[in-house]
């Protein structure tokens, strides 16, 4: 599954389908692919998340976490 966020003003009074003609128009996206689609308030963007990002984002944490752990190479110690 593709996680995006899309941050800048949206009017969420626009409905799904307006949601979707954004999506779609904006950003040359599919809003009808296997993704999830989130907003936020932030620059005028679109952004990929990972699911890890997702995760962190729906813990009320920041998805920029400098500190996190990185998952090592398989056979590396």
């Amino acid at each position: 599954k593709n996680i995006y966020i899309i941050c800048g003003k949206t009017d969420m009074r626009k409905g799904i389908d307006g949601l979707a003609t954004l999506i779609q128009d904006s950003f040359e996206l599919d809003p009808y692919s296997d993704s999830i689609f989130l907003f936020a308030g932030d620059e005028q963007e679109v952004r990929h998340l990972s699911q890890k990002e997702l995760r962190w984002l729906l813990e009320g944490l920041s998805i920029q976490q400098p500190k996190a752990i990185q998952p090592s190479a398989k056979g590396t110690f």
